[in-house]
């Protein structure tokens, strides 16, 4: 799996990691601080939230444009000292009033536009990675492995910030609300640890930095990138916007984890587990599993005595462990933000099953082409918004009543299984891995190479599109019996997926 792969590589998806960590810990419980501190309705809640993602994925296209004129590297750091200092605002206390919601406003621009130039340019840099003609074949693999990366920060996020957030509250006595800030501040320390790895191993990607200077030098001895026509340029352009047009969609159901999907964890599903059912929400557990999937594919994998035998034992140690933590009557609490942990253990947990599928389809002839996994993993996240919209059927509608402070509360209204949610995000993550990884390789590999960058921005923008369409999921709450509101996302990737394979032949042309 991790065999012939780029130096760089590994680099570059670990200074990904720790961005992704902080990222990730102040999204887990964003949607429901803007509720509880600021009082706001879930609509506006989602207004915020879809728009802050928006944000986020909308700026990587000037940070695109950027860095083709002035250098990816360049890029990369600026984007990182310019998030810090937008986690570094959202980390401090300042109340409900407007003020301090104007101060969260101004932190949100200065990580979204820090994220603009930081997200994907490194991208970019990974794709070059593969420009050289010894790599060219493991370009798929190792967008997988770098997607893997990211959710290795994001598998420890909703944990870190639970957990951080009630240190606050019992040891420090911060209120409930303040409390949150701490969780924030976790992203200001995990960018320091990722510009730290970013520059120790700079050497091994350093080639890949760019800049105007550096590309005027260049010679195509080391590249095998073709020269295109104006025709060849067009159709990839083409081909690429189509691609981006369908996306929006996934990117609008998929990101309802972070607000439908977080309010129906809050309100209406049960708020304690039990036996095996409270393993899986101790991500501690989750990582011995994680270590059994990997150490297994090496026990078959590895060709020598020794590397079967340490498997072996990595095996058994992680075995051992997961008894040791079983309790059949044990309880534990499950807070709504810990959902979304599920997610990234699934990416991290499945990508080398998925590498293996598709390695052994490539073996023989059959690997589907990256547009028609786009178009399957817009079947299957539609499947799974089936699930939840069969599993709702005959629950209340949600329900608010007024607080001590005057602002309005969500209600806990069912106690729906955890398995729901569990199985859900298990289904979501096979589409996610179909579709992202897959998509970012495919613009890194048919994208123009003058126009690099500013494809892999308007990757971006696709994915900032569907973002904000994610409000839809926070005006249809308490608005439409939830069913209702589960069929949306069902429709939409459905119409994406028949339009995807619509366009299949024109698509596969520029593979």
């Amino acid at each position: 799996m991790f065999e012939g792969q780029p130096k760089g590589l590994f680099a570059l998806a670990l200074a990904n990691t720790g961005e992704r960590f902080g990222y990730y810990t102040m999204l887990a419980v964003f949607a429901l601080f803007l509720r509880a501190n600021y009082g706001l309705s879930p609509a506006m809640a989602g207004t915020i939230y879809s728009s802050f993602l928006m944000l986020v994925y909308f700026l990587p296209l000037i940070g695109g444009i950027m860095a083709d004129k002035f250098g990816f590297g360049k890029m990369v750091t600026t984007g990182i000292i310019i998030m810090f200092a937008g986690y570094l605002l959202l980390s401090v206390p300042l109340g409900g009033d407007t003020l301090a919601l104007v101060v969260m406003l101004a932190a949100l621009l200065l990580i979204g536009f820090g994220t603009g130039l930081f997200k994907g340019n490194l991208q970019v840099m990974v794709g070059d990675l593969y420009n050289d003609a010894q790599y060219k074949d493991k370009r798929d693999a190792g967008f997988s492995i770098f997607y893997m990366a990211i959710n290795i920060g994001a598998l420890f996020a909703p944990t870190a910030a639970i957990r951080i957030k009630e240190y606050a509250e019992t040891a420090l006595g911060y209120s409930s609300n303040d409390a949150y800030h701490f969780s924030f501040a976790v992203a200001c320390a995990s960018l320091i640890l990722s510009i730290a790895i970013y520059y120790a191993f700079r050497s091994t990607f350093r080639h890949t930095e760019g800049g105007a200077k550096k590309d005027a030098a260049k010679t195509d001895a080391t590249s095998s990138e073709p020269e295109l026509s104006k025709e060849e340029t067009k159709q990839r352009i083409v081909a690429l916007c189509l691609v981006f047009a369908v996306v929006i969609f996934f990117w609008m159901a998929f990101h309802q984890n972070g607000l439908s999907l977080t309010y129906f964890a809050d309100e209406f599903t049960a708020q304690s587990a039990e036996g095996l059912q409270a393993m899986c929400f101790n991500v501690w557990n989750l990582v011995a599993v994680i270590f059994i999937v990997y150490a297994l594919f090496s026990l078959f994998q590895s060709k020598t005595s020794k590397g079967k035998t340490i498997s072996a034992v990595v095996i058994l140690a992680a075995l051992a462990f997961l008894f040791l933590q079983y309790d059949a009557d044990g309880s534990v609490t499950v807070s709504a933000p810990i959902f979304q942990q599920f997610n990234p253990f699934y990416v991290v947990a499945l990508t080398p099953v998925s590498m293996a599928i598709f390695g052994s389809l490539a073996a023989k002839g059959k690997e589907p082409s990256a547009p028609r996994k786009i178009a399957y993993g817009m079947i299957v996240a539609a499947i799974a918004y089936a699930l939840m919209a069969f599993a709702s059927f005959g629950l209340p509608m949600p329900q608010t009543e007024i607080g001590a402070d005057g602002n309005p509360v969500a209600v806990h209204v069912a106690d729906v299984t955890p398995n729901l949610l569990i199985t859900v995000y298990l289904v979501l993550t096979f589409g996610e891995l179909l579709l992202s990884p897959m998509g970012i390789s495919f613009v890194s590999k048919v994208a123009p190479p003058k126009y690099k960058g500013m494809m892999m921005g308007g990757w971006f923008v696709a994915t900032a599109i569907g973002n904000q369409l994610v409000v839809v999921g926070g005006l249809l709450w308490g608005a439409v019996p939830l069913w209702i509101c589960w069929s949306v996302f069902l429709g939409v990737c459905l119409v994406a997926a028949i339009f995807m394979f619509a366009m299949m032949n024109r698509l596969e042309k520029v593979c």
